[in-house]
């Protein structure tokens, strides 16, 4: 994915069709001068749609598409003959996107599978024709319905990229040199931090034709659940991996400390990403000998798999695919 094509936010002004006017149309033949009201019912006008559609990857479509209009209804008219419908507009999204309410930001819906609709913003409902109030003491009502107005309003669509594998990690622990080592995937690395300024997703091949999604996630730093660094605007991806592999480089003062600093940055911001399966790869291994790998061993957390790997020069990757396939079909 071209990471200069990626977005993941986007904020539209949506406004849905008002609904078509009633009649109020009175009957008037050759041989029936006062025949009563016969006025229809105001079209319904149209609403604005969200549908899911899998072949997409992200939000860029809508980037400078800020206002989406859809049509109104058409009024009623004579011989009872309803207005016709205002044309739904139709905005396709990336499975994973979130609609909130653009002031109060409350989520509205999430699109979980290719071809799910939402209405993000509804039509209004037609107005009854002058036949809908005939009644015993009124004859001839001379009146019907105006239409509803439609519904317009700032709407925000965010995209949580779906993905097997989420790499989690400080700014330069390497997820950028691991996803473009075991997929295709050609993410920019650098060495100074935030390099990865968007999220990439690589196809990791697996034995026998299987493969697995991993994303590679911007840098998370101490008090990203706050906003500081690239904070909340990448937490967010996190929330749709299967699983996550955290990653933290040989070289690292205390790697216990950075691993529960991370896993901490993920718990106030979500506390149930704690519930995910989760892998500590130490990165950049090659620099070890067996003596310390053996001292990095005695401070790591108990109840975490890990694995040495360095991607650099390929060693333990095999092993690490392996390890990641048996957690997923886990």
């Amino acid at each position: 994915m071209a990471s200069d094509n990626f977005v993941d936010y986007v904020k539209i002004h949506c406004r849905s069709g008002n609904g078509g006017a009633g009649s109020r149309h009175m009957r008037r033949e050759k041989y029936i001068p006062k025949g009563g009201p016969d006025g229809g019912d105001g079209g319904r006008g149209g609403h604005i749609i969200v549908r899911g559609n899998k072949q997409m990857w992200t939000l860029l479509h809508l980037k400078y598409k800020k206002h989406i209009k859809a049509e109104h209804g058409v009024s009623g008219s004579g011989n009872q003959k309803t207005g016709a419908e205002g044309e739904d507009e139709i905005i396709e999204v990336p499975i994973g996107t979130i609609a909130r309410d653009g002031e109060t930001r409350e989520i509205l819906f999430e699109i979980t599978e290719d071809g799910q609709e939402e209405i993000i913003a509804k039509g209004g409902r037609g107005g009854l024709g002058n036949t809908h109030f005939k009644s015993s003491t009124n004859q001839t009502p001379d009146y019907a319905q105006p239409g509803e107005e439609g519904e317009e309003g700032w709407r925000i669509l965010e995209l949580k990229i779906l993905a097997d594998v989420g790499l989690v990690g400080f700014p330069n622990a390497g997820k950028s040199t691991l996803l473009a080592s075991v997929s295709a995937a050609k993410p920019e690395i650098a060495n100074y931090p935030f390099t990865t300024l968007r999220p990439n997703l690589g196809i990791v091949s697996y034995y026998n034709d299987q493969s697995f999604i991993m994303a590679d996630i911007p840098g998370i730093i101490e008090g990203a659940h706050e906003g500081k660094g690239l904070g909340l605007r990448f937490l967010r991806h996190i929330e749709r991996n299967s699983m996550l592999l955290f990653m933290i480089p040989a070289d690292s003062e205390d790697i216990a400390k950075e691993y529960e600093i991370l896993l901490n940055e993920l718990k106030l911001y979500n506390p149930e990403l704690l519930d995910k399966s989760r892998l500590l790869a130490i990165t950049k291994s090659d620099m070890l000998d067996e003596e310390l790998t053996k001292e990095i061993e005695l401070t790591l957390p108990k109840k975490t798999p890990y694995i040495f790997i360095s991607a650099v020069t390929g060693y333990h990757l095999n092993e690490l695919k392996q390890m990641i396939w048996k957690h997923l079909q886990g």
